[in-house]
């Protein structure tokens, strides 16, 4: 019998560990290598672009940190680079389910409701992939869904890249684990096929006052 249980009690710690992020990322076996997808994030224009197979799919509003750019523990920033989605939560939920500490609480939050900040819908979490992103996996840095979507369109998070429930779904059922995320200080490339993507794909940019994430041991980014 104990041949069964110990193996058994092993896997189900080590699957504890990873869902709450207590295990680094080198312990985290990247499941599939998406080379499709790609997602480029733009602070300046403060928008997502998907491209599958080298083409723009879709174009997204989003907001980065209201605290700039950087890597640093404490500092509530963005980081720039390459990343890779090292892991994808809340697959089939309800859009607009809140987590906290990755984990589903139950609660279901609607676009904008009053007074309400949380992680909800969907999270893509990020591992940097060079020596000024090296961080990010460590501080949590996420796309995830928001419901504060009024803000969506200028910099409003505490460093995560934020998007509206229906886009982060949206864009959680295109792309896999091991898809490529590169976040960048300037404009999106190719600046006509962007305006050409804002048209086919029109999102209202909309906002709204934001509470001081919570506090931690560790940084917690939004």
């Amino acid at each position: 019998m104990r041949y069964f249980t110990y193996p058994f009690l092993l896997l189900t710690l080590i699957a504890t560990l990873r869902a709450e992020g207590v295990l680094p990322a080198s312990l985290l076996p990247i499941t599939s290598g998406d080379t499709h997808h790609e997602i480029i994030v733009s602070v300046k224009d403060q928008q997502l672009l998907l491209k599958t197979d080298g083409k723009a799919e879709a174009i997204y509003p989003v907001s980065t940190s209201r605290f700039g750019i950087g890597d640093r523990f404490g500092s509530y920033a963005t980081p720039l680079g390459k990343f890779l989605v090292r892991m994808k939560i809340g697959m089939g939920k309800p859009l607009g389910t809140v987590f906290h500490s990755r984990v589903p609480t139950g609660e279901v939050l609607k676009p904008n409701a009053p007074g309400r900040d949380p992680i909800v819908t969907r999270i893509l979490w990020l591992e940097g992939e060079e020596s000024g992103n090296r961080n990010a996996f460590n501080r949590g840095i996420y796309i995830h869904g928001t419901p504060q979507e009024r803000l969506l369109g200028r910099p409003a998070s505490f460093g995560c890249v934020r998007m509206r429930s229906a886009d982060v779904a949206a864009l959680c059922d295109r792309v896999s684990t091991g898809a490529i995320v590169r976040i960048i200080p300037d404009h999106l490339p190719s600046t006509h096929e962007s305006a050409l993507m804002n048209f086919l794909n029109p999102h209202t940019l909309v906002a709204s006052h934001t509470r001081a994430p919570e506090h931690s041991s560790q940084q917690v980014t939004e």
